[in-house]
């Protein structure tokens, strides 16, 4: 189980290998919140999303045997490119299951990276079991995108951080959430402040909102049909949920139509690129700032692996 100390030895390994990615800010930005933002650009990370973080750490863990065989993972885009990235390094093998609806960028991406691609059927194949298949047949470690000890601790250096460079005392710390990896860990980084971390998903993907309201784990009525392909999971980890459960804040909700407006806000205002799935933590600061607390909120923009369709589309709503 991920701990603060795991999170903390994380850091250590992560030290060199990963990017300390800035925190950024915007007077135009506070205007239209009302509060101060500050955006922790994780889009600037190593693969272009945070996952490089918890993918690594993962990896590093692994035993000779382990590495031999090598590993196995599923994402629609990020976490693959994570894995594929850090198995390149370590020079092991990698195979990514990922939906055939993932953004062409992203595919090419984990393809580019050396990692072999087998792709499946979101609306109607369980990727877990393929997954689970294929590493029973190969041998394959299975590293999966966030219900995994390891990827939490990774993913939560986010978390210290924030706590060590952004220089406030007291704020909510949103963070854009699917199957609630980053958020836990991000919450387990945030260990001894008085920073809360609070889950932000797209509207009719609100599984972890739904569950933490609930007490009790809540599962999404579909699995595709979203922009944010990035954070779209069937329900929260058993993992995840529970150190979510304990440490973090309400959950928030945005609009497709929020999140694309977002993008276009942090290319406007901080010249950084978001994907629909990265950019709805900044969507919640800007757009629902009546269920936020604290004269500051700090935002994770978690990852800027958009295809450039999809980015017209953003800036069009400006």
């Amino acid at each position: 189980m991920s701990d603060p100390g795991r999170v903390r030895q994380a850091a250590e390994v992560l030290e060199g290998v990963v990017r300390r990615t800035p925190i950024l800010s915007s007077p135009f930005l506070d205007d239209i919140a009302g509060r101060r933002v500050l955006v922790k650009a994780e889009c600037l990370q190593h693969t272009g999303s945070f996952k490089a973080r918890g993918s690594w750490f993962a990896i590093s863990q692994l035993s000779e045997a382990e590495r031999t065989r090598g590993v196995i993972a599923f994402s629609s885009g990020n976490h693959a490119q994570g894995v594929a990235h850090a198995a390149r390094a370590a020079g092991i093998p990698a195979v990514i299951v990922m939906p055939s609806d993932a953004p062409a960028l992203k595919i090419a991406n984990t393809k580019a990276l050396g990692a072999e691609v087998v792709e499946y059927e979101r609306g109607s194949e369980d990727r877990d079991a393929i997954g689970a298949r294929l590493a029973e047949e190969r041998g394959l470690t299975l590293v999966k995108p966030f219900d995994n000890a390891d990827v939490i601790a990774g993913q939560g250096t986010v978390g210290l951080e924030i706590a060590q460079d952004a220089g406030v005392d007291d704020a909510d710390v949103l963070v854009c959430c699917g199957g609630g990896g980053l958020t836990a860990g991000v919450s387990l980084g945030l260990d001894g402040t008085a920073l809360r971390a609070r889950p932000v998903e797209p509207e009719g993907f609100d599984d972890v909102a739904r569950s933490l309201r609930s007490g009790g784990i809540e599962r999404n009525n579909r699995l595709s049909g979203s922009l944010c392909d990035a954070i779209i999971t069937p329900s929260p980890g058993k993992l995840t949920f529970p150190i979510m459960q304990e440490r973090c804040g309400p959950g928030l909700v945005v609009t497709e139509e929020e999140a694309l407006r977002a993008m276009a806000h942090a290319f406007l205002r901080l010249k950084v690129v978001l994907e629909p799935g990265g950019a709805v933590s900044l969507a919640a600061a800007l757009f629902h700032p009546e269920e936020i607390e604290g004269d500051t909120v700090i935002c994770v923009a978690t990852g800027g692996n958009v295809d450039a369709p999809v980015f017209r589309k953003a800036l069009d709503t400006l």
